[in-house]
Order: structure tokens, then C-alpha cells, then sequence
């Protein structure tokens, strides 16, 4: 099941980002940060006391705001409420409790989402400055006391997150429908494919409303099985708020993508690969998923007999850290290719979830030996004993050896790519582990 996110919301200038550093940063074991995200980061994966999360960091929630940008930043707050497992609701003792911070109480209340209130700014220990008591007027229970800045009260604040998280042993209902996130930089047409899905080939089976206001789930069905497809427009570029608006998509696809199978990297035929393009789709190359890149808009290029080709060594090239999504060529607003996409989506979802035996693995592994030695450093040669599965979705094997420092990247592209000719694994990325003789982790 996908991990619990906790967003930390609030009035501006209360201190959300300084608390989210300071939880990422010291409190807590930082997992992975999130490719793409740069500068302020407004996502982060971690853990506390064994239990894996998200944390999300939001633009001040201004209840009457006017400006354009305040306006944006309370949108996208109010799209990680939507997406959180808990909220972290951050108010601040010196400037005590206003009519903004009961009105931010009224917002998060609507949703319904477990809340945890905390009071920052609280930097001195000992006796709790009586106006913190105030803080009760918002009918959220008992406050947490807490220094952003200095740390006082954050281990609090996470156990009474944790507490709120569902068990770990609670499991999703089996679905076989495969989640299908349809990601990629605005205009790329991903609304125009989800329309086009829906609108002319659709056997619905229901329309569910998705975890935010602008990323619905779609349930389709045809002959080729069930999908849910999850778009992941709505955002239009504002001026002046373009770092924002870049954060806050990253953010969206981030969400989307951890969600799904299957990623649909879409991209505008006619702008070719960009930078934000290739941001999102490493997101889905990092978490690991079954990818196809889906070229779209083809309707308007000109063409003679060789431009498919060349656009696909092109988008080869800018996606060189991809080479095994399968590229496909469409157009969302004539309907061309749209058909082949549901056979393909099945296609590297199963090649994501391929098993292969351990005495096959091996097989491979002593024939790639035979045919290229395993690399040596000052007469030293590394020494492959053998290699296992241990994962699915992506495919992880794990390669055991006499010692992991001999083990030159060079040759564990080479190992992958025996495996990817024997076995395929087309659409789906490949995680190869080393551990050496007497590891228990590698």
C-alpha cells in the first residue's frame, strides 16, 4: 500500500518550511529525496520509529487572499489536504491565535483528515508561555509545543502522526485493474488522451473522484482488461509563479506516479523533449515503474519517410537513461495509434512483474562470464558466486560476490543487459543489488 503522507499546513510565515527541514533533515531518516525537485524542497521520503512517509510542505494557506500568487500557494495546499493521510496544522505563539488560523481550523476540519495541531516558535524550555493555551479555541485537542528552529517537540509531534497512520498490515482491496498516470509538462495533451479514451472507445465501469481536484481516476474497460488511468493536468502556467507552478507539478506527478503501474510519459511532438520533460520522466524511472514514452500530437508534424525515425533517436538520446520504454506515436486529437496503447500498457506491466528462477538467472550469469571475465583492480578479480530475485515491479535481482568495490559499474550494465536479451523486460526499469560474501545488506 502507498506510504502515509503527512502535509504540514498553515498561515504564511509561520514557520512550515523551517519545520519541514528540520524533520527531513535531523529528526528523521531521510530515505530518498525526490528527483526534480530543486531549491526549496517541498517533498520528502522518510521514516520514524520503523514507520515509512511522505512529507509534504505547502504554500501558507491565506484565506482571503488577493494576490495572484497567495491565491496559487492556497490551491496547492489545498491539493496535498486532499492527498494527506494526516495533517500537521502549524500555527505560531507570537503571533498568537487569529481569525486566519480559525478559518485554516474550519478548511481542514471540512476534509475530515486525521489533524495534528502544533504551536511553533515555542524556542524556550520550561514553563509554556500562557498564551499558548489559547490555542484550544480551535476545538483540534491538545496542542503540541514546538521549536522549529531548535528541535524542542518535533518527536512528539511524529508519534502523534504515527499513531494516526492505518496499520501496516492493512492491504488495499485487490484490484486487478492496472493504474495507468498519465504524466508530463502542461500542454503535452494529457487531458486531450484521457478525453479521448473515455469520450469514444469507453466501456465505463464507474468515474471515481481521485485524491485531488485536479487528478482524476478514470476506470475503463475494454477487451484488453481494466485500467484506471489518473491524469494529472490542471496546472497552467501563471507568470511570474513559473518556479511554483514547476514544484507543484513535480509534486502532482510525484503523487500520481506512485499510485500507478504504469507510466505514460507524454511528449509534445512538436517541442521535442525539454527539461521539464525529462524531470518527470525520471520521477517515473526512480520509483521504478513501467514506462512508454507516447509522442503526441504527430498529426501536426510534417513528415517524409524518415521523420519517425529521427524523432525517435532523438527522444533516444534525451532519454538516455530509459532505454527500454517503448516509444509510440499518437495523436490525442485524431484518435491515431490511441488503440495500441492499451495492448502495450499491458504489455510492460507484465514484463514489470516477471519472475524468473534463481537456476535460470544463473544460467545467464555463467555464460555473460564466460564471454566478458569480470573485471580486476591490482591483480584482485572480482569473483561472481551468484545471482537471485528477489523483487518484482521493477525486476531486482541481487548479485552475490567476494567483494563489491571489484564490481565496476561498466560490468553491471553488461549483466543487465544479458538479462534484458534473454528475458526481455521491455518497459520496466531493472534494479541489480551486490552484496558481497558475509553482507546481510547490500
Amino acid at each position: 500500500m502507498p506510504k502515509p503522507i503527512i502535509a504540514i499546513v498553515g498561515r504564511p510565515n509561520v514557520g512550515k518550511s523551517m519545520l519541514f527541514n528540520k524533520l527531513i533533515g535531523r529528526r528523521v531518516s531521510i530515505v530518498e529525496d525526490t528527483p526534480g525537485v530543486t531549491r526549496d524542497r517541498i517533498y520528502g521520503e522518510a521514516d520514524w520509529n520503523g514507520r515509512a512517509f511522505t512529507l509534504i510542505d505547502t504554500g501558507g494557506i491565506e484565506p482571503r487572499a488577493d494576490s495572484q500568487i497567495l491565491e496559487f500557494m492556497r490551491e496547492q495546499a489545498q491539493i496535498a489536504i486532499e492527498n494527506a493521510t494526516v495533517i500537521v496544522f502549524l500555527t505560531d505563539i507570537r503571533s498568537g491565535l487569529t481569525a486566519s488560523d480559525h478559518e485554516v481550523a474550519s478548511l481542514l476540519l471540512r476534509s475530515g483528515k486525521p489533524i495534528v495541531l502544533a504551536v511553533n516558535k515555542m524556542d524556550s524550555t520550561g514553563t509554556l508561555d500562557p498564551d499558548f493555551y489559547e490555542f484550544y479555541n480551535l476545538g483540534l485537542g491538545d496542542p503540541i509545543a514546538l521549536s522549529a528552529v531548535h528541535g524542542h517537540g518535533t518527536g512528539d509531534l511524529l508519534d502523534a502522526c504515527v499513531r494516526l497512520f492505518p496499520p501496516e498490515e492493512e492491504e488495499e482491496e485487490e484490484d486487478d485493474a492496472i493504474h495507468v498516470a498519465v504524466i508530463g509538462k502542461p500542454n503535452a495533451g494529457k487531458s486531450s488522451l484521457i478525453n479521448r479514451i473515455l469520450g469514444e472507445e469507453r466501456v465505463i465501469v464507474s468515474d471515481v473522484a481521485g485524491t485531488t481536484r485536479d487528478a482524476i481516476d478514470s476506470r475503463f474497460e475494454n477487451q484488453q482488461g481494466t485500467f484506471v488511468f489518473i491524469d494529472t493536468a490542471g496546472i497552467r502556467r501563471k507568470s511570474k509563479v513559473e518556479d511554483s507552478i514547476e514544484k507543484y507539478s513535480v509534486l502532482r506527478a510525484t503523487m500520481a506516479i506512485e499510485r500507478a503501474d504504469v507510466c505514460l510519459i507524454l511528449i509534445d511532438a512538436a517541442e521535442g523533449v525539454t527539461e521539464q520533460d525529462t524531470k518527470v520522466a525520471g520521477l517515473a524511472h526512480e520509483a521504478g515503474k513501467a514506462s512508454i514514452i507516447v509522442v503526441n500530437k504527430w498529426d501536426l508534424i510534417e513528415k517524409d519517410g524518415k521523420t519517425m525515425d529521427h524523432m525517435r533517436e532523438k527522444v533516444r538520446q534525451d532519454l538516455a537513461f530509459m532505454p527500454y520504454a517503448p516509444i509510440l506515436f499518437i495523436s490525442a486529437k485524431t484518435g491515431q495509434r490511441v488503440d495500441r496503447l492499451f495492448a502495450l500498457i499491458d504489455y510492460v506491466s507484465n514484463q514489470a512483474a516477471v519472475r524468473i528462477t534463481t537456476g535460470m538467472l544463473n544460467n545467464v550469469l555463467e555464460d555473460a562470464q564466460t564471454r566478458v571475465q569480470p573485471p580486476t583492480d591490482k591483480g584482485r578479480r572480482l569473483k561472481i558466486y551468484y545471482m537471485t530475485q528477489v523483487g518484482i515491479k521493477p525486476p531486482h535481482f541481487v548479485i552475490f560476490c567476494n567483494d563489491a568495490k571489484l564490481f565496476h559499474f561498466s560490468y553491471r550494465r553488461y549483466l543487465e543487459n544479458c538479462i534484458r536479451n534473454t528475458f526481455g523486460l521491455e518497459g520496466t526499469p531493472v534494479r541489480i543489488s551486490i552484496r558481497q560474501k558475509g553482507d546481510k545488506e547490500g
